[in-house]
């Protein structure tokens, strides 16, 4: 039984193994709970949302105070300055109407990875972060390409791929809400809107599938499947 010094492991997981242990996708085991680790870690997925976001919104209030200079440090497609941009992107916003459209998604998809696991959710946020826009910098159109609509995509397709690599019951079910909730955005990979990046939407969404793969894999060879 993990105790309130140690490191929690997901405690909402730990919830789900007395529960229903099916529905996040694994194998149920005979442990009790320890809600001083479920506090930790809900307090743990409050620190990691909120504090990104809080990131975001605290460059947006000083942009608007400096007249939108910092939106010019966001990823520009092969220039070298622009690379610079590639972590900076997810932080900057071209106005609080295109944060706001961003905070809610990454909210509510970002706390759905943070259900499955921690870890999962801080490799979609870096990778897609840095290889998604390092894809974007590589064959972006021409222009300044700002705003965390890349990562919210990294957890939209890690969410909606996680069900097919997994074959779980819970993570099936899991994909089909998602799908259900927020298939509609993946028109966003498409070129459709002008002043979108749709090449953030179309690198970020293939980067977290990726994870859901990679973890995916991990886990079949962990397990022996």
């Amino acid at each position: 039984m993990p105790s309130a010094g140690e490191s929690p492991r997901l405690a909402l997981l730990h919830l789900d193994r007395m529960a229903t242990p099916l529905l996040m996708g694994r194998e149920p085991k005979a442990e009790q709970v320890s809600w001083a680790s479920i506090k930790a870690e809900l307090k743990l997925h409050g620190r990691l949302l909120f504090g990104l976001l809080g990131v975001m919104w605290l460059s947006e209030i000083v942009d608007t105070f400096l007249g939108g200079r910092l939106d010019g440090l966001g990823i520009r497609p092969r220039i070298a300055d622009g690379l610079l941009g590639i972590p900076l992107a997810p932080f900057l916003h071209g106005g609080f109407a295109h944060l706001l459209g961003n905070t809610i998604p990454f909210l509510v998809l970002g706390w759905l990875v943070l259900l499955r696991e921690t870890r999962h959710f801080i490799a979609v946020f870096v990778a897609t972060t840095l290889l998604g826009g390092l894809g974007v910098w590589l064959l972006g159109s021409p222009g300044t390409h700002i705003g965390a609509s890349g990562v919210v995509f990294g957890l939209l397709g890690y969410l909606l791929l996680v069900g097919w690599f997994e074959r779980s019951i819970g993570t099936i079910l899991l994909s089909a809400f998602v799908g259900l909730t927020y298939g509609w955005a993946l028109l966003g990979v498409l070129p459709l809107q002008r002043g979108v990046s749709w090449e953030s939407h179309l690198f970020g969404f293939v980067t977290g599938a990726a994870i859901a793969w990679l973890f995916a894999k991990r886990r079949a060879v962990a397990t022996g499947r």
